[in-house]
C-alpha cells in the first residue's frame, strides 16, 4: 500500500519551532496521488503544509527550489516559506515537509472554459522561460515519457489488450518521432484542473512541480489538452482544445508544422496518463476501484483524429 503522512504524525511543536509560528491548527485536504497536504491556520497567516511522501531528501529539497525558482520567475505558482534556518525542506518524526503560502480560491473540474486561454497563457510563459535560470539547473530531461523500466513492464501486463493496444501505439509514435527535433524548453507535465487555483481575483495559479522536465513542448501542450480539454463524455473538445492554443499562441505561436504534429502529441500524452493510471491501481498499489481507470484513456484516444482536423491550417 502507498504511505501517507497523516495528522497525528506531525509533530506540530517541533515544526512550530523551525517556522516560528504560533497558535498552530492543522487540518488535512483532499487530493494528492503521491503526497499528503495539510492547512495551518496560524496567528502570523494560513499556508499549505506538504508531507513529500513521494520523495527522498535530495528529490524533495529539488523539487522546493524548482518551486521556488519558478516563482521567483514570476509564473503564478506557489510561494515557499523556508523555516528559520532558510531550509526550504524541513523533516519532522521522518517526513520531509515544505510551508507554501495559502493561495485563497478553489479547485474547478473542470477548468471553466473561459480560463482555458489563461491557461494556454501560463504554459507558453513557461516554455518561454530560460531552462538554466537560478534554481533550474538540475532539472532533469523527458522524465514524463515512458522510461526503459516502464516500457519492459508493459508485456508482463495482466491486461493483455490493452498491454497490446498501448505497445502499437507507442511504436507509432516513436517512429513519427525519429526524424523530428523541437528544441526543448522547460515543461510542466500534468497541467490538469487539480493542479490549478483559480484565485479570488479571478486568475490562476499553478500547483504541483513534481514532473517539470526539459522536453518537447508539444508534449507539454499535447498533455494539458489531456488535463484540460476533455468533454462532459471524456472524448476532446474542440472548443477547449482551441481555446488552449489561442491562450497558448498570443505568446508563442504555433508553425503550421506544430499544428500537423499536435494529434499526434495528445495521444502520445494519452498513452502516458493510460499506462500510469494501469501501472498504480493495477500493479503497485492494486485498487479494485480504480481497476479499469486507464480505459478512459482509449476513449480519449479513439476521439483525437476525428476531432482535430481543423488544427491544421
Amino acid at each position: 500500500m502507498a504511505h501517507y503522512t497523516t495528522v497525528d504524525q506531525i509533530n506540530l511543536n517541533t515544526l512550530a519551532e523551525r517556522y516560528e509560528l504560533t497558535n498552530v491548527s492543522i487540518v488535512p485536504l483532499p487530493g494528492g496521488a503521491a503526497n499528503s497536504s495539510f492547512r495551518l491556520d496560524t496567528e502570523q497567516g494560513c499556508y499549505v503544509l506538504t508531507a513529500l511522501d513521494n520523495h527522498d531528501e535530495r528529490t524533495a529539497t529539488a523539487l522546493a527550489r524548482h518551486t521556488q525558482a519558478l516563482y521567483r520567475l514570476g509564473l503564478p505558482t506557489s510561494k515557499i516559506v523556508p523555516a528559520t534556518d532558510g531550509s526550504l525542506v524541513v523533516t519532522v518524526n521522518g517526513s520531509r515537509l515544505v510551508l507554501k503560502e495559502w493561495i485563497s480560491g478553489s479547485i474547478q473540474q473542470p477548468l471553466p472554459l473561459a480560463l482555458l486561454t489563461e491557461a494556454g497563457e501560463f504554459l507558453a510563459n513557461l516554455h518561454a522561460l530560460p531552462p538554466q535560470a537560478e534554481g533550474l539547473e538540475d532539472v532533469p530531461v523527458g522524465t514524463r515519457r515512458l522510461s526503459a523500466a516502464h516500457l519492459a513492464a508493459i508485456p508482463n501486463f495482466t491486461d493483455r489488450k490493452f498491454a497490446g493496444w498501448l505497445t502499437e501505439r507507442l511504436e507509432r509514435i516513436r517512429a513519427a518521432e525519429e526524424d523530428v527535433r523541437r528544441e526543448p524548453c522547460l515543461v510542466h507535465g500534468d497541467l490538469f484542473d487539480d493542479n490549478i487555483v483559480v484565485r479570488d481575483d479571478g486568475h490562476l495559479s499553478v500547483l504541483d512541480w513534481e514532473t517539470i522536465s526539459l522536453d518537447d513542448p508539444l508534449l507539454d501542450l499535447g498533455m494539458a489538452a489531456v488535463g484540460l480539454a476533455q468533454d462532459s463524455t471524456g472524448l476532446l473538445s474542440c472548443e477547449r482544445l482551441e481555446a488552449l492554443l489561442c491562450g497558448y499562441e498570443k505568446k508563442r505561436p504555433l508553425t503550421v508544422a506544430d499544428r500537423a504534429a499536435l494529434p499526434l502529441q495528445i495521444e502520445h500524452a494519452a498513452l502516458i496518463i493510460g499506462f500510469h493510471r494501469y501501472y498504480r491501481h493495477n500493479v503497485r498499489f492494486p485498487n479494485p476501484e480504480r481497476a479499469t481507470y486507464h480505459l478512459e484513456m482509449l476513449t480519449f484516444v479513439e476521439s483525437v483524429p476525428n476531432r482535430v482536423r481543423g488544427l491544421v491550417r
